[in-house]
């Protein structure tokens, strides 16, 4: 049992807070069982486990947690065995910096069945953040680069663009969506085949991102007359 907060297994947790420490160690941290089980379930094996009771006391794990209501169990797995690679359809990120964002992203793409494609400038799906927004989706969709996914790129804008039921996208398409706060550089619509909007009947002026990613792969999903 631990005892100790100078313990090693938890200063390592401490340390995963920071993307640095992430990076250099090729680690991260979830928070709760439903987390570790989802990696379990995902085929991962966690670097360690702490469990309240077991391994560490109730005050001791809380104190490396992140959350308001600190969960029973910590674990940690190895960022190299996240899924790689690319699917028919992707969400395309460009710069979304917010990492809650991020990880509703990856679960919008877990529950369609699509990939996600990040660009240099996004917020780190492995950070605490992204993972509990994620709810395991993390441990279940591929991640890869921005350029790496191939099929008919479309970005996705706030108006002008073809509304996107009237879209006839094809088989392999990636949806290029921006930052909420900056939307889409020019460079970056100059490579996009497409360019596509939802209707908003209502009049708001934008959708958050997250939502906007969301709308975009249940049309997509949906079947066409």
């Amino acid at each position: 049992m631990i005892t100790s907060r100078d313990n090693e297994r938890l200063k390592l947790i401490r340390k995963l807070r920071d993307k640095r420490w992430r990076d250099k160690l090729g680690l991260f941290a979830v928070e709760g069982e439903d987390l570790l089980e989802a990696g379990l379930a995902a085929g991962l094996e966690p670097a360690d486990v702490l469990v309240v009771g077991e391994d560490v006391s109730a005050d001791l794990l809380a104190d490396v947690s992140a959350l308001a209501h600190p969960p029973r169990v910590v674990a940690v797995f190895r960022r190299d065995e996240l899924p790689r690679g690319t699917r028919p359809v992707t969400l395309a990120l460009w710069q979304v910096g917010d990492p809650g964002n991020v990880g509703t992203l990856l679960r919008a793409a877990d529950a369609f069945g699509a990939g996600v494609a990040l660009s240099d400038g996004c917020a780190d799906p492995t950070g605490p953040k992204a993972v509990r927004a994620s709810m395991g989706s993390l441990f279940r969709v591929p991640i890869c680069g921005f350029d790496e996914p191939g099929g008919t790129r479309i970005a996705l804008v706030p108006s002008e663009g073809i509304p996107l039921p009237e879209l006839d996208s094809g088989k392999e398409v990636v949806l290029v969506l921006g930052s909420e706060r900056d939307g889409l550089p020019p460079e970056i619509l100059e490579r996009c085949e497409e360019r596509a909007s939802i209707p908003q009947p209502g009049g708001g002026e934008s959708l958050n991102v997250a939502l906007a990613g969301a709308i975009a792969l249940y049309e997509l999903a949906r079947p066409r007359p």
